[in-house]
């Protein structure tokens, strides 16, 4: 238990640490800036950040929320960003630990899976919770999250493909020998089989091209039946980069959860009347959030909702 702790203390610092440099990214990527010059500087008076000034949660607390020179008040956005990605970074390191602790005990659980799923749930949560927060402020989903999420989750599954052992994830299509008439009379007497390697990298390309376009239909239907956009190109991308880390089905589980948050946003917003049918919502902050979820315990919503049909 103390190692547990231990895991979860180093994961959760260091997301803070991600998370202080994502609140850089939600600020200037929507706006074209760079991320590495200048150094943090105050958003509303533009004054420097000292180093002092500048450490996650801890500083925002001390300084009470204010600006150490114009004493306006700093965002409740930058610590929650912080504390969102040092959760997700500490439920990564539980996979992790969860991996080591059973690595002596059990011969059943692919561990390599359970160390790839922690790294890829800490790099998509830090890309997810960007883009969530940057929709939500400016309905903008950068391509520098969105495409690079996608080369990102791809190349996690190409590195993971090269671990996979003898024969494991191979895909058996036919039983049966292929016999292959020619004028030589060519035979051939074996099986037919995907290998490991291709069927999870092949099958995660087909997940991402399915993904994006599942939206890319809905998005030209929309636009068909009322004449105008109703989905932008980067929730696309979005569903795409999801899908790129997770697979088709828990992407679709994503797009689910997050049509429906959209959707009760909607209804709510239309009781305060403060919107109707033709607002613009933030889709994209929903879908991320609806990824989020599925990043976290996708696998264990479709179980149970599989077993319904059991």
């Amino acid at each position: 238990m103390t190692q547990l702790v231990l895991y979860q203390v180093v994961g959760f610092v260091l997301g803070l640490i991600f998370g202080s440099f994502l609140n850089v990214c939600i600020s200037r990527l929507p706006k074209g800036e760079s991320i590495g010059h200048p150094r943090s500087r105050c958003p509303q008076c533009g004054a420097t950040i000292r180093w002092y000034d500048n450490i996650p949660v801890l500083s925002w607390l001390f300084l009470r929320g204010r600006c150490r020179d114009c004493k306006q008040l700093i965002p409740w956005r930058y610590p929650l960003v912080e504390v969102a990605v040092g959760l997700v970074f500490l439920f990564a390191a539980n996979r992790i630990w969860f991996s080591l602790f059973i690595e002596y005990h059990s011969n059943d659980v692919n561990l390599s899976d359970w160390r790839w799923s922690a790294i890829s749930l800490a790099i998509l949560g830090f890309l997810l919770i960007g883009l969530m927060v940057m929709d939500w402020q400016t309905f903008t989903l950068p391509n520098a999250f969105t495409l690079t999420g996608i080369a990102i989750g791809l190349f996690f599954v190409c590195t993971q493909a090269i671990f996979l052992g003898p024969n494991e994830d191979q895909v058996l299509l036919t039983k049966h020998s292929i016999h292959l008439s020619s004028p030589g009379g060519v035979t051939d007497a074996g099986n037919v089989f995907l290998t490991g390697p291709e069927t999870l990298i092949g099958g995660r390309v087909l997940s991402v091209i399915g993904a994006a376009l599942l939206l890319l239909i809905i998005r030209w239907l929309y636009k068909a039946i009322r004449h105008r956009e109703g989905m932008g190109l980067g929730d696309v991308k979005l569903i795409a980069m999801i899908a790129a880390f997770l697979g088709f089905t828990p992407a679709i589980l994503a797009l689910f959860i997050g049509v429906l948050l959209a959707s009760l946003y909607g209804v709510w917003l239309v009781l305060q009347r403060k919107g109707g049918p033709a607002t613009k919502l933030p889709f994209g902050s929903f879908l991320s959030a609806g990824g989020l979820i599925a990043a976290l315990w996708g696998n264990t919503l479709i179980d149970k909702y599989l077993a319904l049909f059991r």
